[in-house]
């Protein structure tokens, strides 16, 4: 005698987030320390732009640990996208002649760290570009 259970709790549909996806596409270890200088340069920046009236040197040791934030977020962006070429390229090797649909999504997931990369880059800048005009006052 067999017994079949079945749940009647109804299932949850899980919705799909195109930027969690994107993320954990682009490899989490190199997307997360990429995260970490976005974020980090964030927080430096609102440190800096808080500490403009207060004290001016700690506002301009804000804007220099943010220039190095932006650009070590650029160069672990290029990194993982480097690293995910010479794995894409390592399969075509392994499979002799593969699908160009396969080698298509190999390079755009190796091009995900370069573009997460340069988008902490360009925020990062833009808030570089408005606390130096603000120092200068």
């Amino acid at each position: 005698m067999c017994v079949l259970l079945v749940s009647t709790l109804p299932k949850v549909l899980v919705a799909s987030n195109p930027f969690v996806d994107r993320f954990n596409e682009g490899g989490p270890f190199f997307m997360s320390l990429i995260l970490i200088c976005l974020l980090l340069s964030i927080i430096l920046l609102v440190k800096g732009f808080l500490s403009l009236k207060k004290d001016i040197l700690i506002s301009k040791k804000m804007l220099s640990l943010v220039i190095d934030s932006s650009l070590l977020g650029l160069v672990l962006g290029f990194l993982g996208s480097v690293i995910g070429l010479i794995t894409a390229f390592d399969s075509v090797e392994a499979l002799g002649n593969p699908d160009p649909a396969i080698f298509a999504g190999g390079l755009k997931v190796s091009l995900l760290t370069a573009t997460f990369g340069l988008f902490t880059f360009v925020v990062s800048r833009i808030g570089i570009l408005v606390l130096k005009a603000m120092q200068k006052e």
